[in-house]
């Protein structure tokens, strides 16, 4: 929940008072007992507990939520930052190397290797290994395990869905 007056957000209990006093600049849900936010004083993302403790240092500069214990960070600038997975100690699981990254669902995660002209999407295993290789111009995360990819541009290219 945010507050007016200091424009920082906080969370509360289901009582409707302040579990974590708002004072982050941005901040998101509670996944795996952790919640990525932004640290206004470095401008970095890390990750809290329920407390409001830091479980994980704010040292990145992009972090997304945990998904099936683990959560994708980029470290650098859009353009030439990394990502990469952390687990819930802050430890690097898949060390930064992709362009892109989304979230693991059903055991995998897109990423994309390559920039917005020349890149290609594909999916990793949680070791880091390519269990779909780089192929398609974009890709969605799996559901039911089905998952949604493009062949082609933007402009021109066709969706359809590929299994694991």
């Amino acid at each position: 929940i945010g507050d007016d007056k200091t424009g920082k957000w906080g969370y509360i209990d289901k009582q409707g008072r302040f579990a974590v006093n708002p004072q982050f600049a941005f901040l998101g849900p509670f996944v795996h007992g952790l919640a990525r936010v932004l640290n206004e004083k470095n401008g970095k993302w890390g990750y809290i507990d329920k407390k409001g403790h830091f479980a994980v240092t704010p040292q990145f500069d992009v972090a997304d939520d945990f998904a099936e214990g683990l959560a994708a960070v980029r470290i650098g600038g859009e353009q030439t930052g990394k990502w990469g997975f952390i687990d819930s100690t802050g430890h690097y699981v898949i060390n930064p190397q992709f362009y892109w990254a989304l979230e693991f669902a059903d055991g995998l995660a897109a990423v994309r290797i390559g920039d917005d002209k020349t890149g290609k999407w594909g999916y990793i295993d949680k070791q880091g290994r390519f269990v779909v290789n780089p192929q398609f111009g974009w890709a969605v995360r799996f559901s039911d395990g089905l998952a949604p990819v493009r062949i082609g541009d933007d402009k021109t290219g066709k969706w359809g869905y590929i299994s694991r």
